[in-house]
């Protein structure tokens, strides 16, 4: 029999109130409330803070607090990645971000999904699919990527936009459902 955590890592539906799973939840609340109380004359602490919340930093990366995030573990920073500050990477199913990728402030990844219908959903279901985010991409604030969404390296998504589907590389992309509105190639 699989546990909730393993379904939850699978992609499957799966409730939220398994101990282990709380217990994940727990650790990432302990950790953000470290980097995001960590001091900016402490540069060195901030970064040790963030590497113990995150999956992965890479060399240059760095996030403005305050960051919210569910578990931290899954989430990858590639390297000179920035992230603005009021963050927010619900990270129930993978999330990867490219080398040299920037986002604005305010910006939302989210990961979990729900049932449309009723009854599960009101018995606590939930699932989530990951967010790859290619290199170069820039998140204008605001921004928002919903689960399962790839973004292609070197494209700008605009202030307040809302990524529902895949976007490719190399455009500009803007509103909700955010789409291509102009080429960068």
């Amino acid at each position: 029999m699989t546990s909730m955590r393993e379904r939850m890592l699978a992609g499957e539906l799966y409730l939220a109130e398994d101990p282990e799973i709380l217990a994940e939840l727990d650790r990432a609340a302990v950790l953000m409330e470290r980097f995001n109380g960590s001091r900016a004359d402490d540069p060195e602490g901030r970064l040790a803070a963030l590497r113990d919340l995150l999956g992965e930093v890479g060399e240059g990366a760095w996030v403005r607090p305050p960051f919210h995030c569910d578990y931290g573990s899954r989430i990858t920073l590639g390297p000179r990645a920035f992230v603005n500050f009021n963050a927010v990477f619900l990270d129930v199913a993978p999330i990867t971000v490219g080398a040299d990728t920037q986002f604005g402030p305010n910006v939302q990844l989210l990961t979990p999904t729900h049932p449309v219908e009723p009854e599960p959903r009101r018995a606590k279901w939930e699932a989530a699919a990951p967010i790859t985010i290619g290199d170069n991409v820039w998140f204008g604030g605001g921004a928002i990527v919903l689960a399962g969404v790839t973004v292609g390296d070197n494209t700008v998504v605009g202030a307040g936009a809302v990524v529902t589907r895949d976007l490719p590389a190399n455009v500009v992309a803007v509103g909700n459902p955010a789409r291509p509105i102009r080429s960068l190639a």
